[in-house]
């Protein structure tokens, strides 16, 4: 055999579809987790500066900050060995990997391994449906606040107009009914909008969204590429190729 055909039946035995899968998984992770864990410390830091006057009003905010920081860095770890072991499973249950690596032999255990990888990867792609959803309310909250921003600008002309414009955090439950003060209004909240914390933390919520939708798509990949190894484990299977564990 030559160098090219070698070449070409390495690269057959490939499973392109766990390759770009795991490529985006780690790509959205990394989004979601850094600029998810940045934005988290950037909200706590303006809610401090300007919604905030009292430690007590915004408390329960920092544990629950500090709380999701700690889930991220569980996320992380989770994903990247998740990946690495489907990407794994990939390799050996496609039909360009059995090719390479000689005569197939489909077992129950390797029916049932990849039974289980499909079962947990619907179910993470659900969960993460359900995260995606969440990273949006913040894009949302900080989306609200510059579109009202960009009104104050508009109507600098008329003060008694901007200072009824407010952006009011107790709205959004980041934080107690009683806190003061609570909102930021009219000029103050166009301040707001200028400083390099509030751009900065808008543009990493915007990342950390975006991270979540393309961890959701390798989600989906996955499902495919699971649900095809599994198929194709079962037919091997039913023509009498297979053997138990």
């Amino acid at each position: 055999m030559g160098c090219y055909d070698c070449c070409m039946k390495c690269l057959g035995g490939v499973p392109y579809c766990s390759l770009v899968a795991t490529l985006l998984c780690f790509s959205g992770i990394a989004l979601f987790c850094g600029c998810g864990h940045q934005a988290l410390t950037e909200t706590e830091r303006l809610i401090e500066t300007y919604f905030a006057r009292n430690l007590q009003d915004y408390i329960t905010l920092a544990y629950l900050i500090q709380y999701f920081q700690y889930v991220i860095y569980g996320l992380a770890s989770f994903f990247f060995l998740y990946c690495i072991v489907l990407l794994a499973e990939g390799f050996y249950t496609t039909s360009a990997a059995k090719q390479t690596f000689g005569e197939f032999r489909s077992t129950l255990c390797g029916r049932c391994l990849s039974s289980t990888f499909i079962l947990i990867t619907y179910l993470l792609a659900v969960v993460w449906l359900l995260v995606f959803a969440f990273s949006a309310l913040p894009v949302y909250f900080f989306y609200n606040m510059d579109s009202t921003c960009h009104t104050i600008t508009v109507l600098t002309d008329t003060p008694a107009s901007i200072n009824q414009l407010c952006i009011d955090a107790r709205q959004y439950g980041l934080l107690p009914w009683n806190a003061m003060p609570g909102k930021a209004c009219g000029m103050t909240l166009s301040t707001v909008c200028k400083t390099r914390e509030f751009r900065l933390t808008y543009n990493l919520y915007i990342a950390t969204f975006a991270g979540a939708g393309i961890t959701l798509l390798a989600l989906l990949t996955y499902m495919v590429s699971t649900t095809y190894n599994f198929a194709l484990l079962r037919y091997l299977g039913r023509k009498g190729i297979g053997t138990r564990c």
